[in-house]
């Protein structure tokens, strides 16, 4: 199975860029899957059901989210009846959203999970208790599951990654932006990678106008952090797994998008 994960989309370009190249993504890499981080799509914050919709349209086979999950309070109502979109497992359960998610691909199910770390993060439940929950919970009915965990922390971010080694095929971090040059599998078949990077502007701080940031920095002066438009580059990973959902290989995807 080639799974193709993709880091968080930013703002409009990052969105438009996803959805532009989504169909010859899946073409040109001979793609199994295709996952998304995106819960900065909307302005740079939050994920609206049209844009939701449109993704799904065009190739995207599941959405994973973070802690800008509820910014859009429209996209509520499309996580509670959707299954092919997940909000971080460690959420409160009476809160909005599947734990986990099943898709159907070319070669067998994948499972999709997202949890979110607790390092200087909001507080959330346990990451450990859920996801053993959910994997619990998805038994037999997909041997090879991606899970995204939404952290600020490497070590966060590594420690879950080496808690799930040999339960799940790939652990792909998100929420800094930053891609980090650590794609590896683990020892027990669990490919992991600190962090994918983002679908968005590169010229930018972390995709926001450096102007403004710098300015609020500096000064204090609060101001509104637009999303950057230029240098926007689709980042993420290409994993390849064996039947038994064991990982393969794993590569650190990026892709310069024209202007």
């Amino acid at each position: 199975m080639r799974i193709l994960f993709l880091g968080d989309i930013v703002g409009k370009p990052g969105y438009s860029a996803v959805v532009k190249y989504a169909e010859s993504l899946r073409s040109d890499l001979k793609l199994d899957a295709l996952v998304v981080n995106a819960e900065n799509a909307s302005d740079g914050s939050g994920l609206m059901p049209r844009q939701f919709k449109r993704m799904t349209d065009v190739g995207v086979d599941a959405v994973t989210l973070g802690d800008h999950i509820y910014r859009c309070k429209e996209i509520i109502a499309t996580l509670k009846k959707t299954n092919r979109m997940v909000k971080p497992a460690n959420y409160p359960a009476d809160s909005a959203g599947r734990t986990w998610v099943v898709i159907e691909t070319p070669k067998g199910p994948l499972a999709v999970i997202s949890l979110m770390g607790r390092v200087y993060m909001r507080p959330v439940d346990c990451p450990f208790d859920a996801v053993d929950r959910a994997i619990e919970e998805i038994g037999e009915s997909a041997k090879h599951i991606l899970v995204d965990v939404h952290a600020e922390a490497t070590s966060d971010k590594q420690v879950l990654g080496r808690y799930l080694d040999g339960k799940v095929t790939a652990v792909l971090g998100t929420h800094t932006h930053v891609p980090t040059a650590d794609a590896c599998i683990f020892p027990g078949g669990t490919a992991f990678q600190c962090d994918v990077g983002m679908c968005g502007p590169y010229d930018s701080i972390i995709g926001r106008d450096i102007k403004r940031i710098m300015q609020t920095t500096r000064s204090f002066e609060p101001c509104h952090f637009h999303v950057a438009t230029r240098d926007v580059r689709l980042c993420g990973a290409l994993v390849e797994a064996k039947e038994n959902g064991k990982a393969k290989s794993i590569e650190r995807f990026e892709m310069k998008v024209e202007p």
